[in-house]
């Protein structure tokens, strides 16, 4: 009989054989994106455009507006073989308070290595998402092109695209948005400087490369906030090796928690699709609560300057989930 982890490379390798047959089809040049909207809920599908070697991606993004003005943008980043479509809970729950979500679909294979995750070299790739946030105050470039539509769609013409940040990334998506904020510190100063802080979901090393390690590296030397909300180490978090990735490179007061009887897919929540319960375990309602509150708390913390006690270490809500056993500080 199959074990859980060979079941986890076999689900692994269809998608991305799956997903390589989609990139296989994508051609070059920019396309308006189509879209489809419920405006009941603020919740508009299109796509994004994302260059990929000497071609043009046309992926996947799902936008979340919330009923005011938004407070900040969160980019919300899938993890590896999965789609935008199984964050969407916790996309909601920023929406619910007040943040404009932006969750694009990442490729999980590409014969130009176009990928979500190091499969070999996708720092090229990575550096092309950069580029989206980078360019995001021209309205006519990819990302602006996206939001422009997304809000049309959505009836919300009066929303400008927020120059207030948070990034916020799940699985191999943890070692993606780190490294992709440090290219923006390299190339896009004055985009990284609208940057106020990033939330890594149960980040996950991949087997190549270190992505992960050279850019927290890079980042230890700033003042950007950068916390976590991770799982006990299992077979679907490559045994905690990234947040242990975490733990050494970053020399921070705080660095996050962990959700003691925690599954990998916790930021997933009711949207985690079943292969992904099978596999990884059914997140329980304790640790969604938990994942979603402080995040969502911290990031509201990370757009505003303060420190809302609660959060952290010493506060009645804080400890609380401590003397519950939900979680343990990361050390």
């Amino acid at each position: 009989m199959r074990n859980k982890g060979t079941l986890l490379i076999i689900r692994r390798l269809l998608a991305a054989l799956a997903s390589a047959v989609v990139a296989l089809s994508a051609h070059a040049g920019a396309s308006a994106p189509t879209a489809t909207a419920d405006t009941a809920v603020g919740f508009v599908a299109n796509t994004v455009d994302i260059r990929c070697a000497f071609t043009t991606l046309h992926q996947s993004s799902n936008w979340y507006f919330p009923s005011g003005t938004p407070k900040a943008l969160v980019w919300l980043q899938h993890g590896f073989a999965s789609a935008n479509d199984s964050v969407d809970d916790t996309a909601r729950k920023f929406a619910a308070r007040g943040f404009l979500v932006f969750a694009p679909t990442l490729p999980t294979a590409n014969i130009f290595g176009c990928t979500l995750e190091n499969l070999g070299n996708n720092t090229d790739f990575l550096h092309n998402v950069a580029d989206l946030f980078g360019k995001s105050g021209d309205l006519t470039d990819k990302l602006g092109r996206s939001f422009t539509d997304a809000r049309t769609k959505a009836g919300r013409s009066e929303v400008a695209l927020p120059t207030a940040w948070v990034f916020a990334g799940h699985s191999a998506g943890g070692e993606a948005v780190p490294y992709v904020t440090q290219t923006l510190r390299a190339n896009y100063p004055n985009a990284f400087a609208e940057l106020r802080g990033e939330i890594l979901y149960d980040p996950v090393k991949s087997f190549i490369g270190n992505n992960l390690s050279s850019s927290l590296n890079h980042l230890d030397n700033t003042t950007l906030p950068i916390l976590a909300v991770t799982a006990p180490p299992y077979s679907c978090n490559r045994d905690g090796a990234g947040t242990q990735v975490l733990i050494d490179q970053l020399h921070r007061p705080f660095l996050g928690v962990r959700l003691t009887s925690g599954a990998h897919i916790d930021v997933e929540a009711s949207s985690a699709p079943d292969p992904d319960k099978v596999l990884c375990g059914t997140p329980q309602a304790k640790n969604v609560d938990a994942l979603q509150h402080l995040s969502v708390g911290w990031a509201e913390d990370f757009v505003s300057g303060s420190k809302t006690p609660d959060l952290y270490p010493g506060g009645s809500y804080y400890q609380g989930l401590v003397t519950a056993g939900t979680i343990t500080t990361l050390p």
